[in-house]
């Protein structure tokens, strides 16, 4: 397995491989830019199929990062890592502890969180290896920052509705939520509230009967949830959903949620605008989750760091009114605004307006 000839390669600082016979790690860490600052991203537990798929997720996940705390104007660089197995079966205690060793080992250069297949519990326990964890601190929701995440979702569809559709909520409009763990559940609780008809599908079964006996979500089955016929699409489970085949069933004029890596290729952003798809990049609106965890390192109020997500919806009208003026797919907009970002950051110290706003004001 070759790392600098593999397709999610971008000129990655650090790429580390884990591993520890007596408790079955297997692990990477990448950190993609420092730019901002340390590489700060969630540890994934996940059984991937083959090392070469693990290493692509963390690769695309970590630059994802890069440009996520770079739109949300966070003095973060970009970093993730992945633990092979099942969470369900292959986890304990002493693996996640190995795992806060191997955290530890990069002297700070990458600072884990939480993400798909850990939890607050996981990253407490790493926390007694090495202190270069985040989102372990009480918040309003224990250490959680999944209802952050969903926070921001939900406040992107409303702006995306108003951009697309013209109308400032999502009452009345129909809604399908791929995955109703941790973020899916709390962004259905906010459409749901919002007045939005809400159709869900997860792979896990308590995730459907909880959101459908207590929001009033209606389960669709998971294999069908992308080809339903709705206003908006949020995919809120694994990455890489929308593909060349996926692209060609939807029948959503909107997509926007919180998984990441939603994208299978840099291509599909523009498939999706040739099928006259409105795309929410998830890096931009999926940022609630790292801002919750800033916030909770910097023990910063809980006031401001909601302010501080509802600034999202600046970012992500800025990047929807650049792609209307230049035709581009959003995405490669995006991306190309992070970009832009950490270009000025690098010249000088880390500005405190979101670069929505810089852009605005030039205008």
């Amino acid at each position: 397995m070759s790392v600098f000839s593999a397709p999610a390669w971008d000129s990655h600082e650090l790429v580390a491989f884990g591993s520890d016979a007596g408790t079955g790690l297997r692990a990477i860490i990448a950190v993609h830019d420092s730019t901002l600052g340390p590489g700060v991203g969630g540890c994934r537990m996940f059984p991937y199929a083959s090392d070469a798929d693990a290493l692509h997720d963390v690769l695309r996940l970590s630059r994802g990062m890069t440009y996520k705390s770079a739109l949300a104007g966070l003095p973060m660089g970009g970093g993730k890592s992945v633990i092979i197995g099942d969470p369900r079966r292959d986890k304990t205690p002493a693996l996640i502890s190995a795992m806060g060793d191997f955290v530890h080992a990069q002297g700070g250069r990458y600072v884990a969180a939480e993400d798909s297949g850990t939890g607050v519990e996981d990253l407490r326990r790493m926390a007694g290896r090495t202190p270069h964890v985040s989102g372990i601190d009480d918040n309003e929701h224990g250490g959680d920052p999944s209802p952050s995440t969903a926070y921001g979702v939900f406040l992107a569809i409303r702006t995306a509705v108003q951009h697309r559709l013209g109308v400032a909520s999502t009452a009345g409009l129909r809604v399908a939520v791929q995955g109703l763990g941790h973020v899916g559940y709390h962004l259905a609780r906010h459409l749901r509230t919002d007045g939005a008809v809400v159709y869900g599908a997860d792979v896990n079964p308590v995730n459907i009967t909880r959101a459908s006996d207590e929001l009033g979500v209606i389960p669709v089955d998971p294999a069908e949830i992308l080809r339903l016929e709705v206003d908006v699409l949020a995919p809120c489970a694994m990455g890489a959903v929308l593909n060349a085949q996926s692209i060609d069933t939807l029948r959503a004029g909107i997509v926007a949620g919180a998984a990441n890596n939603q994208l299978a290729t840099g291509e599909d952003s523009a498939r999706l605008q040739g099928h006259g798809i409105l795309y929410c990049p998830d890096f931009l609106i999926n940022a609630g989750g790292i801002i919750d965890v800033h916030y909770q390192r910097a023990g910063l109020p809980a006031d401001a760091k909601r302010a501080h997500i509802e600034r999202i919806v600046d970012t992500l009208a800025e990047v929807l009114h650049r792609a209307d003026v230049t035709g581009r797919p959003s995405n490669e907009v995006a991306e190309a605004l992070a970009v832009e970002y950490l270009r000025d950051a690098a010249r000088a110290p880390l500005a405190t307006a979101l670069p929505s706003q810089v852009a605005s004001a030039a205008r």
